[in-house]
């Protein structure tokens, strides 16, 4: 059976103006790959990153790191999964823009019935990042107070529902009264509207001079030193994207001066690299959104032609939770 698939790619790095259609025959799935029709396609910032260079790929590329569809075919290989089977896959090679594709079966989870295909294409790859900031990259205990920039962003309202189960207080930072409203009903317990309030003055007043135990920042360039300022010592950075900027090198002698401080620069990749880590991250995942502590939040589709209007909306802060495209 000869497959026609249509998406996007790109062969210069730049605005979402670099994103062609195209449309080509794919190849029948290789040793380790499963072919699937995209059910929903979950839009993330790192697509953005790959578009525009920040994180160079070989070029032309596909884009897209996620989504949810049935498998076509499976190649040679590939055991556990059959045709027919509805899965969910993040990380992998780029091209998942696109209305079917071949996949490695080492990135592909089967998606329970009790899970739709577009909550799963909403929550899977940034639910499985929250996962492993908050569990793993530094597991959050009861009773403790975390500050998470970006609150009200797709990552950001998954990790205060998250945060907020796991029974610590959320300080989050936003861009208006109205992001800071969104985040306050989905587990932020302080929410402070960064254009209007300096974030480490609020920081030290809700935690009465002691900072916080861990802050999350996706931000980069303008939030990152004044995220070592909020932290009480012996406390942790976790530094896992830059939508600001790089930031900029740092003299490691300031970790001491401020408190014998822990900064680390974490990716999906190396804490899903393991068979075993990918399914008990999604496990972990698939079991919060069941109990309902953490649900789609502001979920926006988009026809999967329209993926540039999304990219823009995305990168200019238009939209609060999460986008999908739907073939």
């Amino acid at each position: 059976m000869t497959t026609i698939a249509q998406g996007f790619k790109f062969s210069r790095v730049g605005s979402p103006d670099v994103l062609e259609w195209q449309e080509e025959t794919l190849a029948a799935p290789g040793e380790g790959q499963v072919q699937l029709r995209h059910d929903a396609i979950g839009v993330n910032y790192i697509d953005i990153y790959h578009r525009s260079g920040t994180y160079p790929l070989p070029l032309p590329s596909g884009v897209g790191v996620e989504g949810v569809g049935r498998i076509q075919a499976v190649g040679p290989g590939v055991a556990g999964f059959a045709a027919g089977d509805r899965v969910a896959y993040a990380g992998g090679p780029p091209g998942a823009y696109a209305t079917a594709r071949n996949v490695p079966a080492a990135r592909i989870i089967k998606l329970p019935d009790d899970i739709s295909s577009t909550t799963a294409a909403s929550l899977f790859f940034k639910g499985l990042t929250v996962e492993y900031l908050v569990r793993r990259c530094f597991a959050v205990k009861a009773g403790e107070t975390v500050l998470f920039h970006a609150a009200a962003g797709g990552i950001g309202l998954i990790a205060c529902q998250w945060l907020k189960d796991l029974g610590a207080t959320v300080i989050g930072t936003v861009g208006s009264k109205e992001k800071a409203s969104l985040a306050r009903a989905h587990g932020c317990d302080h929410a402070i509207v960064y254009t209007r309030e300096k974030f480490v003055d609020r920081v030290k007043d809700v935690t009465g001079g002691e900072g916080v135990a861990v802050v999350y920042d996706s931000i980069g360039a303008d939030t990152f030193a004044g995220s070592l300022d909020c932290l009480r010592p012996r406390g942790t950075l976790v530094s896992f994207g830059t939508a600001s900027g790089p930031v900029p090198p740092l003299d490691l002698g300031i970790l001491g001066a401020k408190g014998s401080l822990f900064v680390t620069r974490p990716s999906i990749a190396h804490y899903t690299a393991t068979r075993g880590e990918f399914e008990a991250g999604a496990a972990a995942l698939f079991d919060v959104i069941r109990s309902g502590a953490v649900k789609p939040v502001g979920l926006k589709d988009y026809a999967l032609r329209d993926a540039p209007a999304a990219q823009r909306d995305l990168e200019g802060r238009k939209t609060s939770g999460s986008l999908v495209l739907v073939p």
